[in-house]
């Protein structure tokens, strides 16, 4: 069921490409509102709105917005032109909100020629997250390593669907982190929209000419608590992605110490899963230096679940990225905490965009084999 409420817009607050932020009131309250213009059309200020508000109504996070389904003043009239839009592949499909856009693959895309051809990703390093917020650390260590290396995000749809709604990949983009978006699946609103993982992973390196790519989903990851009952999960389909197209996965794992859940303490049991279970090909995990008695917890959590034995692991120090983040001006927070509450979580990230920077290098790493326990 989707709880729906009519609002009338107050004021235009800001602007990202095809998103806007909006204050509306609702029966004499002001409530912030987004819109996205591809669906609904361009919103002015006393345009009479229907709002999608079933998160705030049930109290969830799905960022403290209402969504504009329609804008009920300008009816249909305003949007004729932006139905005329090229490309026949449609996301959101079999929806009343079912939308069409030029895909990468297809025949009348200007890179259907290149993506008939590509197979490989010829051993370029592709750093595979679980969760959003890992995404800025890991780039910034990147960009300070390997200034020149070029960077391509993936935007999976395992949360948030329009690009536009991460404010941090706007940042990013402004701050020259990243070179290039894609979003794949039924996420929309990259540079170049793509059918898949694989075709993404492959438009990344043939069309976008990545040296590194970052694949995560958007903002809000789902979970319930449960072994398999998250979006998470996609991280080990990612990495088998990686490595059935020839390039090199680099799984970051989430780690907290701050975090009050015991199910995620230490090495999430998100990470335990994936690498656990769920990825059925090697990754490189990269931890980052970590005091002694954190370093022990993690390297007997991942003993536990014989992460030694699928994957190769290395340390890799991740604080220059991190200060390279906050000298760029780049605020990052996970659940609420930000990169000094939860610095283990920030640390881990870094670790593998220097990782990656490295391998795109050129540079040798220094692989932990075995069950040994990490020496740093």
């Amino acid at each position: 069921m989707i709880s729906k409420k009519i609002g009338v817009v107050l004021e235009i607050l800001s602007h990202r490409g095809d998103l806007s932020e909006l204050d509306v009131d609702i029966g004499g309250g002001s409530h912030p509102a987004v819109n996205i213009k591809s669906m609904t059309g361009v919103v002015s200020v006393g345009d009479k709105v229907l709002l999608n508000t079933t998160a705030q109504d049930l109290g969830l996070g799905s960022g403290g917005h209402h969504f504009v389904m329609a804008n009920l003043s300008k009816g249909c009239h305003g949007d004729e032109r932006l139905s005329r839009d090229e490309g026949h592949i449609m996301k959101l499909r079999y929806t009343p909100s079912q939308m069409r856009v030029m895909s990468v693959e297809e025949e009348a895309s200007p890179h259907h020629g290149p993506m008939k051809q590509a197979e490989s990703l010829n051993n370029i390093p592709v750093v595979c997250c679980t969760l959003h917020s890992m995404v800025p650390a890991a780039a910034a260590s990147i960009n300070m390593l390997g200034s020149g290396l070029r960077t391509i995000y993936i935007m999976t749809d395992g949360a948030a669907l329009p690009l536009k709604l991460s404010r941090l990949i706007d940042t990013m983009e402004r701050k020259g982190l990243i070179h290039g978006t894609i979003t794949i699946g039924h996420a929309f609103g990259g540079d170049l929209e793509a059918v898949n993982i694989y075709s993404g992973l492959l438009a990344a390196a043939d069309v976008l000419k990545a040296d590194v790519v970052i694949v995560s989903m958007g903002p809000g990851i789902v979970g319930t608590g449960t072994t398999f009952g998250f979006t998470g999960l996609e991280q080990g389909d990612i990495i088998n992605a990686v490595n059935v197209l020839g390039g090199r996965p680099i799984a970051v794992p989430r780690i907290s110490f701050s975090d009050k859940r015991e199910r995620h303490r230490g090495l999430s049991h998100h990470s335990i899963t994936v690498l656990g279970r769920v990825a059925l090909s090697p990754a490189l995990i990269s931890l980052p230096h970590l005091e002694k008695e954190k370093e022990k917890i993690i390297s007997e959590q991942m003993q536990g679940a014989s992460i030694f034995k699928k994957h190769r692991v290395v340390v890799e120090n991740g604080e220059g990225g991190l200060r390279f983040l906050k000298k760029l001006g780049v605020k990052v927070t996970t659940m609420g905490r930000s990169l000094d509450q939860d610095r283990e979580f920030f640390l881990a990230s870094s670790s593998a965009g220097a990782a990656a920077a490295k391998m795109a290098l050129g540079y040798d790493l220094q692989i932990y084999e075995g069950e040994d326990r990490l020496e740093t």
